[in-house]
This record gives C-alpha cells, structure tokens and sequence, in this order.
C-alpha cells in the first residue's frame, strides 16, 4: 500500500548566507563616508544564531541595522526571520542590538498554523507537529498544493519554507 503524498513546513536561514551578508556589510561599513571614524561594528555568533550589533548612537544603530538587511535581502536571507531586539544604552552615547534568527517554528506559532489549516477545512488533510516542522498529508497531491497556496497567503510572523513533497 502506497503512504499518502506529503510535505513539511519548517523555516530558516542559511548561515552561511547569513554569514556572507554580516561579512557584506562590514565592508560596507568600513568603506561608507558617513562611518568614517565611528565604532560601529557587527558581530555573527554562528553558534547561538544572532548577530550583535553597536554604534555610536541610535542614529547610526538604523543605519547600521539598514544596511545588514539590504545585504541579507540580496543573499536571499528571510528579513521576516530576524528578531530584532531593542537598543541597549551602553556607555555614552553608543547603544547595541541584539538580532535573533528564527530557525525552527516555535511551538505557539506551529499551533496558529495547524489550526488554520484545520479552520480551512481541507479534505482529509491531516497535519501534525514534529519538533521544529509541521508535515502535511493528504491522499490528494492537489489538496497539498492547495494548502501550500493557503499558507502562502497567510502572515505567521514568519518565512515559510515547504520541503520534502512525496507523492
């Protein structure tokens, strides 16, 4: 007996795009004229999957955070991932951030998204929560895609990536 075709949601970013974008904009930085003698700087902790950012004050922190976003959009990096923490005063003036990655679906937002599948009422869509993913089946491939175009018209907060498609 064949299984019924399926696919997974899950969501995050490539690191090392991520990487290559926090790389992109140091360079950026070290070559603008309006950074020229300020201690801006952008740190990528591959481990804890964040980016630490400082400037001198909240002025140069958005342009700062501006041009990290610009180079993470052209590595095709998903801006929607990123969770952009408050400016810390640190001394003087300057300030830091803190950019958080999503990298898997927390468990609240996977819960909004079954539920609004179910809510949809697909036929004989069945989705269950694995860990950091969500696997939709379906004995229909046309229901599954239908699903897919549902959920790609939805806002969760986050970038949804489909993957897996069996048939």
């Amino acid at each position: 007996m064949a299984s019924n075709p399926s696919f997974d949601i899950s969501t995050g970013a490539d690191l090392q795009e991520v990487d290559n974008a926090a790389n992109q904009a140091i360079k950026e930085i070290a070559q603008r004229y309006d950074f020229k003698g300020t201690n801006c700087t952008i740190e990528f902790d591959r481990e804890k999957a964040e980016i630490r950012l400082a400037a001198d004050d909240e002025f140069r922190m958005d342009q700062l955070l501006d041009v990290l976003r610009t180079k993470m959009v052209k590595r095709g990096v998903p801006v929607k991932n990123l969770a952009i923490g408050e400016n810390i005063p640190a001394t003087g003036t300057s300030v830091r951030r803190l950019v958080g990655l999503t990298q898997g679906i927390a468990q609240d937002v996977a819960k909004k998204i079954v539920k609004a599948i179910k809510d949809q009422e697909f036929k004989k869509v069945q989705v269950q929560i694995q860990g950091e993913e969500i696997r939709v089946t379906a004995p229909s491939r046309d229901e599954l895609q239908a699903v897919i175009a549902f959920l790609r018209g939805q806002d969760f907060g986050i970038e949804l990536k489909f993957g897996n498609y069996r048939s």
